[in-house]
């Protein structure tokens, strides 16, 4: 009887451990758990109590910002030199004044991105890179310079994905084996450009079907209508896509921040559950390395002052391109598609570059693809719109070879980014691509650019006066 019940008290015992057990578990689940709400909720208050930098640490912030700032310099020369000496020295000038100018407007607008996000900032960066090419491509509109226009739209796309993606994949995998990226930015990034190359294949596949059936003039007549129809629906699939973005979808292009802010978070808790001391020191250095650096007035006051003084020296250099390739030996159409977009995404190239650099893949995706994909859908569609407005033929209609190189570049950057990942192997191959692109229009003729586009003037003429 005696050995009975010390089986049933060892049995209840037993049943009992599991349920210890779990408590067990519980409570250091719960502890785990308020030690990981301790740390968000410590990282949270330090970063509403940290002061507002003042003007002296922004202006500080911006001296320091780049080992290539004493290149200013040559800003107030560069400019004075339009007026005074040949078109070769204030091409050299702006040249090199647009350096440390395209390097500050990378430090403001990724100031304002720590305080927007990544994806904001990417879209802001985009913007202000893509004035330039805007304001020239209005003026060069204004004056019936369609193949002005155009060059300039496919030579800022090119640049953009083969030139300044490349070179982040390129920069970015040498510091790191490999770099990820949102995938579902990625696919969507992917899935417009091919809409954008759709919208240049079809007027040129419409032009070349139909030559021979019907009159040249009868042909561009549709093509002007099939383009200015399509410009409308481009537009109107770039506001749709910004209101996926920004607004029903946010959350899909967020995923990614909020991964990694999960890592530092469960970094910090498992430090300040064994060296407090270490972990406070990885939060500080954290936050220090994410604060804005400039007052939210100063950084933006500094991206418009920045995004002017490019605009004018740009307008300097290109004035001074008939003159240089003349003394050179140089076509037009290599400096509209080649050289000048490589200047005029100048900004977009060092802060893609810079970001990538610092592993902020998304933030650089957005400022490559991100800019392409509004000059496509956007700058684009809206220069035919304002050229319908204005009674100048501006259509999508791309010559059948600027057509086929604007369809290689999308379907490599398509194979290379949809994946969500890139190393240095893939940069390298896109600005090989840019290589390969650009030795093939160092032989393109001039007269060749113009052939069959509607409202096509001289292309001499359009460069001197439109760049």
């Amino acid at each position: 009887m005696d050995s009975s019940v010390v089986t049933k008290k060892a049995s209840d015992i037993d049943s009992r451990s599991p349920l210890r057990e779990e408590s067990g578990q519980q409570e250091e689940s719960t502890s785990a758990q308020a030690s990981t709400g301790d740390v968000r909720s410590a990282v949270s208050t330090e970063k509403k109590q940290r002061p507002e930098p003042t003007v002296r640490e922004g202006l500080i912030a911006i001296v320091k910002s780049s080992w290539i700032n004493p290149l200013v310099i040559f800003i107030p020369f560069g400019i004075a030199s339009h007026f005074v000496w040949s078109p070769t020295i204030t091409f050299i000038l702006n040249f090199i004044a647009i350096v440390p100018l395209a390097k500050l407007l990378g430090f403001a607008t990724e100031d304002i991105s720590l305080r927007t996000g990544e994806i904001i900032g990417g879209l802001l960066n985009a913007s202000f890179g893509n004035a330039v090419e805007l304001i020239i491509s209005v003026i060069s509109l204004t004056q019936n310079l369609v193949v002005v226009v155009q060059a300039s739209m496919l030579g800022s796309i090119l640049s953009n994905l083969l030139l300044v993606l490349g070179m982040c994949f390129w920069v970015g995998g040498y510091r790191f084996k490999e770099q990820s990226f949102n995938v579902t930015a990625a696919q969507t990034s992917a899935s417009l450009l091919f809409i954008a190359t759709a919208s240049l294949l079809l007027p040129a596949a419409f032009y070349g079907s139909t030559t021979s059936a019907e009159k040249a003039s009868v042909v561009n007549a549709d093509i002007l209508i099939i383009s200015r129809s399509t410009s409308v629906i481009l537009l109107v699939i770039y506001i749709s896509y910004l209101w996926f973005q920004l607004r029903t979808h946010k959350h899909l292009f967020m995923e990614e921040a909020a991964i990694e802010e999960r890592k530092v978070i469960r970094s910090y808790s498992f430090l300040s559950n064994n060296d407090p001391e270490q972990a406070a020191n990885m939060q500080e250095e954290d936050d220090d390395a994410e604060y804005p650096m400039m007052p939210l007035w100063m950084s933006i006051g500094l991206l418009l002052v920045i995004t002017a003084l490019v605009a004018v020296c740009a307008e300097f250099l290109v004035s001074a391109i008939e003159a240089v390739t003349k003394q050179w030996g140089i076509t037009e159409t290599f400096v509209g598609l080649i050289l000048l977009p490589i200047v005029g995404n100048a900004a977009e190239h060092v802060t893609a570059v810079t970001v990538a650099y610092k592993n902020k893949m998304d933030l650089a995706l957005g400022v490559a693809v991100g800019s392409s994909m509004q000059i496509a859908l956007l700058v684009t569609p809206l220069m035919v719109i304002i050229g319908w407005g204005i009674g100048v033929d501006m259509s999508l209609y791309f010559n059948i070879y600027e057509t086929a190189v604007m369809f290689i570049a999308v379907i490599m950057v398509n194979y290379l980014i949809m994946d969500g990942k890139s190393n240095w192997l893939e940069g390298f191959m896109l600005f090989a691509i840019y290589l390969i692109i650009a030795i093939s229009f160092y032989y393109y003729p001039d007269k060749a650019a113009s052939v069959g586009v509607p409202g096509a003037g001289n292309t001499t003429a359009a460069f001197a006066i439109g760049h």
